[in-house]
């Protein structure tokens, strides 16, 4: 199972986000904590496989909590769980180790599959934060590049070369879902229908 510790202050939000984790047998919900000083103190101990974490925190915020503990711990992954979707909160929050970056009002399947996305080397983020990050890219830059995981670049670039479904799986040491479901999340971040449409986008045709 997937370890995981939350950092919420507030309590409804912690509880209800605990009760998502608790409700799916692939997830195991660790510790919560309110404060990030008492998570910079206990999550080097747990040792979590993710770490939800808010950004409004009293005292240390979200990513400063995230930049001490991603130096110290860089096999745990980080998603931002939070209302604010403004440029400079989205970069800071990846600049300082985050992974994953998702809004409080995403609904709860949406919550377990940006988890399991991110345990399986995705970088799951929010339709309207993935538009926003494409959009913040100046016209020199390959924003598609920026965007999306190297796991799921790999399945995109294996994908442009002609390599079907099976075969991707086959090569990656994946299952035939796990492909699905990265593609999928790909069409989301790039905002595009179809894998062509993807393909077109990551080499700029």
């Amino acid at each position: 199972m997937i370890g995981i510790c939350i950092i919420e202050d507030i309590v409804d939000i912690q509880q209800g986000l605990r009760s998502v984790i608790e409700g799916d047998e692939r997830l195991q919900w660790i510790r919560s904590f309110e404060t990030a000083e008492e998570a910079i103190e206990w999550i080097p101990k747990l040792k979590p496989d993710v770490v939800i974490t808010d950004i409004n925190l009293p005292g240390k915020n979200g990513i400063e909590c995230v930049f001490e503990l991603k130096n110290l711990n860089p096999e745990i992954q980080f998603i931002m769980f939070t209302i604010y979707e403004d440029n400079d909160q989205v970069f800071e929050a990846l600049k300082a180790g985050a992974t994953g970056y998702i809004l409080k009002n995403t609904a709860p399947e949406k919550i377990v599959e940006a988890i399991l996305e991110l345990h399986e080397g995705g970088s799951p983020m929010s339709p309207k934060i993935a538009r926003k990050v494409l959009q913040s890219f100046s016209k020199t830059e390959n924003p598609v590049l920026q965007l999306i995981s190297k796991r799921e670049r790999e399945v995109l670039d294996l994908l442009s070369k002609g390599y079907l479904y099976k075969e991707i799986a086959d090569k990656l040491n994946i299952t035939l879902s796990t492909v699905k479901r990265h593609l999928n999340h790909i069409y989301e971040k790039l905002q595009v229908q179809n894998k062509t449409e993807a393909v077109n986008k990551l080499y700029g045709k």
